[in-house]
This record gives structure tokens, C-alpha cells and sequence, in this order.
């Protein structure tokens, strides 16, 4: 199951965007280019679809907080925002969805249009004539309402099924910071998330994270999650090598920031079959370790075919030879807001690469601030 294709427009940096997608998608830009707000879009319809979220809910989200925040500052006449996504299901049927909404003086936010596509039939059209004879039903959508999604409950669970991630070692490690949250994708319930998962499936994923830790942690030799029997709270445990046994256990709050994120990176892995979304996987770890990123993936599609949507500065990440230019989404801010293009699309890449350029060195500078070498110029 993936999605096969993305239209924005409006969509905070972008103006508009038209862009195809494959099972791996990377994502490269300056700073503030959008490479978050593009992940975000996929996000937003999560919320939208997921039990107990809605359109209200993804809108008032801290991050959007209303219509305004979320329209692009590009914007021109027609200012209403959409979100246009195709995919393809496990079944190898094909949806569209479209989602188009704005505000106006009398309405915080509403539903301007709302498609959706079964193959080449279109099922859901709105404003409908009920909605036109009620327009406070446009404060909903039809994907979030059980009793409207009958048709297409297999395109919505899809939705609310794409899991973002992006670890915060400090949140794992204090996570009273994030009481009362689930499934936090920045960590702050990870711990829990381990503990609500079955024990046999736990230990079994557990196993894999640990030989896979090994390569970046040769020292460590156990790793086992349990609860604290005074408080209930779940700790991760790590017995490392020492000249003492059983002197070597440190949990969660002792691990450094890259094996916190390198273990949350591997859990997402293992952890279901729906789009992933990743924000910066390389943050905190060694470049030995970002390299291997992309082959991860490719094994981890070969077995499961999970899509795995990321952003990242990183050219060690990008210097595999396995990436193919269609799998990069470059992003170019600009005067009208930000380009979104594939890498295979663009001449001058294109031209390089067939004369043996490696792609990361055609793509990497392309994230890098114009003037960066004036900050070392900066009188302090």
C-alpha cells in the first residue's frame, strides 16, 4: 500500500506541487524549504481519518493551529487549501482522494470541495445538495464520519494509517513530558508503545534490534524492556560488556542520543506495514551508520514493500549507489514559494549523472544555504 502521487496547493511553502511517488521518496532542501511541511500534508490526512480526529482537530493541531497558519504565504485569488493524494491499496485497487478547504468571515474553516476516486468512478462529490441545504455539515468531512465512509473506509483506514516519526532521545528519557499521548512521533510514549505490544512479537523485534545495535554498539549483549514495580513505568535495559558481571545494566535514561535514535529508526521499521514518514533520520548518528540508512530500507521494501517517505541534509545518507534520481524530490524555494521536483526530471542533474557524477554530489550542495560561507564572516 502506497501513495502513488501528491497535489498541494496552497499548502504553507507551496504554491502548488504536482509530484509522483514511489516506495522510497527522499527529500532534500535548504532550511525552511518545506521538506517538513511536505510530510506534513500526508500527516494532516492521518488526523483527519484517524478515530477520534477530524478536520477541526488536524486543523486547531499545534503545529497549524487554524486556516490562516496553514495557507501559503504565496497564495494568490484563489486561496482555498488543497490536498490531493493518489494510492494504491492491497487489494491493487486505486483511490483518489481530494480535500479542498478554506474560511471565510463567518466560518473559521470549511470544506470548499471533498472527491473521492475508486479507479476511474467517482463515489464522493461535495458540496452535495444536502450540504448545500445545511452548509454546517461542511465543517465536516465525509472521510472522518464512520456513517459516511462506508464506501471507502478501506482508503480511510489507509489514511489514518501512515505513521510519522521523528525521536527526541530527551522525550524517551523524561517521558512525564508527554503524559496522557499516543503513539507520540516524537518519542515521549515510546517506552509504552514497547509495552503495549504483544510479548512474544515484543521479544522477537527486540532480538532483531538488538543484533542490529551491535554493529553500532558492539558492547551491548542484552537488551530487555520491563516495568518498574514501584511506579509501572516501563524501562528499556542494556546489559554492556564489563570486567564485572551483571555490572554493565544501564536503562534508557544512560543511553546516548544515537542509540535512542537508532533504536527508535529500527522499531519504526519493524512496527506495521504502512507509509512511514521520517523526518531526519540521520540526527546523532555516525556517518559509518547513516550510509547503511538506505540499504535498511531497501531490505526492509524488498520484504514488506512499506513505503518510507524522508527528508534529510545528509549526503552520507545520500551517497548509496542504490538511489535512483527518481526517488529524489528536490525542493527550491523561490519568489512564488517552493519547487518541488524529481531529481531525474532535472536537466542539469540528469546530464551529470550520465556522465558519472555520483547523485550526492549533484543533489546534496542543492540543500545547502546560497550564502552559508558568510556565516563565518559574522562579527560576534
Amino acid at each position: 500500500m502506497h501513495f502513488t502521487h501528491v497535489r498541494l496547493t496552497n499548502w504553507r511553502n507551496f504554491r502548488d506541487v504536482d509530484v509522483r511517488l514511489g516506495e522510497r521518496v527522499f527529500i532534500v532542501g535548504p532550511n525552511a524549504s518545506g521538506k517538513s511541511n511536505l510530510l506534513d500534508a500526508f500527516r494532516f490526512l492521518k488526523e483527519v481519518a484517524e478515530p477520534g480526529g477530524g478536520l477541526a482537530r488536524a486543523i486547531a493541531h499545534p503545529s497549524r493551529r487554524d486556516v490562516r497558519q496553514i495557507r501559503s504565504l504565496h497564495a494568490r485569488a484563489n486561496s482555498a487549501i488543497e490536498i490531493d493524494v493518489n494510492a494504491i491499496l492491497a487489494d491493487d485497487s486505486r483511490w483518489r482522494y481530494v480535500l479542498r478547504f478554506t474560511r471565510d468571515q463567518r466560518r473559521p474553516f470549511f470544506v470548499a470541495r471533498e472527491e473521492v476516486w475508486r479507479d476511474d468512478t467517482r463515489i464522493v462529490a461535495r458540496p452535495d445538495e444536502d450540504d448545500i441545504s445545511d452548509r454546517d455539515r461542511l465543517s465536516q468531512t465525509h472521510l472522518e464520519q464512520v456513517s459516511r465512509n462506508q464506501q471507502f473506509r478501506a482508503l480511510a483506514e489507509f489514511l489514518a494509517s501512515a505513521r510519522y516519526l521523528h525521536v527526541i532521545p530527551q522525550l524517551v528519557r523524561e517521558p512525564e513530558r508527554s503524559v496522557g499521548r499516543e503513539r507520540d512521533p516524537f518519542g515521549g510514549d515510546f517506552l509504552e508503545q514497547l509495552a503495549r505490544t504483544p510479548k512474544k512479537q515484543l521479544d522477537s523485534r527486540l532480538r532483531k534490534i538488538r543484533d542490529a545495535l551491535r554493529v553500532a554498539v558492539p558492547q551491548l549483549k542484552t537488551l530487555e524492556l520491563e516495568r518498574d514495580s514501584a511506579t509501572g513505568t516501563p524501562h528499556l535495559k542494556g546489559l554492556y560488556e564489563h570486567w564485572r558481571p551483571n555490572a554493565g545494566w544501564q536503562n534508557e535514561a544512560q543511553f546516548s542520543d544515537g542509540t535512542l535514535r537508532l533504536l527508535g529508526l529500527l522499531w519504526s521499521f519493524l512496527d506495521g506495514d504502512s507509509p512511514l514518514l521520517l523526518e531526519e533520520p540521520e540526527l546523532s548518528l555516525h556517518a559509518a551508520v547513516v550510509r547503511n540508512i538506505p540499504q535498511m530500507l531497501h531490505r526492509l521494501n524488498r520484504r514488506r514493500h512499506r513505503q518510507i517517505m524522508l527528508s534529510t541534509h545528509s549526503q552520507d545518507l545520500l551517497s548509496d549507489e542504490g538511489i535512483g534520481a527518481e526517488e529524489v524530490l528536490l525542493l527550491e524555494p523561490g519568489d512564488e514559494g517552493t519547487r518541488v521536483l524529481v531529481a531525474a526530471e532535472d536537466e542539469q542533474v540528469r546530464i551529470l549523472l550520465e556522465e558519472g557524477a555520483p547523485l550526492s554530489e549533484l543533489v546534496g550542495p542543492r540543500s545547502a544555504p546560497r550564502d552559508a560561507h558568510q556565516l563565518a564572516l559574522f562579527e560576534f
